[in-house]
């Protein structure tokens, strides 16, 4: 059986997120009922290297594809998108995985970002793709801020009290806040993420953009392992999955 490695660009607006659930319709639903149509009816299993929220949107995003029949990578890809239409959600590149590969396991960085419109006037063209905060942020501040949170870490301060990682300690490899123009940026990258751990992040430091709290607040409630004591849980819709790294060669097409 053919196991196809697929990065996955979509809009996380009209979707209950990656996962399937009870009610609403998920991400990985429309790719899995695609390669139905492509497997004789048979619905394969599609797992990412990340499970996004609700609203949360991807550029990278990177999945395995299991098929009973062979496809040429390039023609699974266009066969994909085809069949996902009208839905936004498309496959921009495909191969074939390598031996041993898993799309979540082989993981070895995940990069997300996350974007603020800081202006008066609401969003009209990026509605959904932003969290709006009109009152003017000090990006720098919270750069400085963000640098107290590198490193390995116990991060029950800044995770969902609903995740189910075995464990709360991550490493965390990058967290900048940079300014673009009206837009303040944060990226993050590490090998794994808590749930909500970029938002509650983001919502923490936003606090500090403020002036409301000190540059270094957000350290002290990391050491504090308390979520109560964190700001608040950021919007989904501000959120991108990035991208994903291997050490393995995939070759994209």
């Amino acid at each position: 059986m053919p196991l196809y490695a697929l990065t996955l660009e979509y809009d996380g607006t009209p979707f209950v997120g990656w996962q399937r659930q009870g009610s609403g319709l998920s991400i990985q639903q429309v790719l899995e009922e695609a390669g139905a149509v492509l497997d004789g009816g048979t619905v394969p299993l599609a797992i990412a290297a990340g499970r996004t929220d609700a609203g949360v949107h991807a550029e990278g995003q990177v999945t395995q594809l299991a098929l009973m029949r062979e496809l040429a990578p390039e023609r699974l890809r266009e066969a994909l998108n085809f069949h996902m239409k009208p839905h936004p959600l498309v496959v921009v590149r495909a191969a074939l995985a390598p031996n041993g590969w898993n799309a979540r396991f082989s993981a070895v960085q995940r990069g997300y970002r996350y974007r603020i419109l800081n202006r008066r006037a609401r969003p009209a063209l990026e509605t959904g793709r932003v969290w709006h905060v009109p009152a003017r942020l000090d990006a720098a501040a919270m750069h400085a801020a963000a640098q107290g949170l590198l490193g390995r870490h116990d991060f029950s301060a800044y995770r969902a009290a609903a995740c189910q990682a075995k464990t709360p300690v991550r490493t965390l490899e990058r967290l900048d806040v940079m300014r673009h123009g009206d837009e303040v940026v944060i990226l993050a990258e590490a090998r794994s993420f808590l749930h909500h751990q970029i938002r509650n992040l983001a919502g923490t430091l936003l606090e500090v953009g403020l002036g409301k709290r000190g540059v270094e607040w957000p350290r002290r409630v990391l050491e504090s392992r308390d979520r109560a004591k964190a700001g608040q849980t950021a919007p989904s819709e501000g959120l991108t999955f990035l991208f994903v790294r291997y050490t393995e060669e995939i070759g994209w097409v």
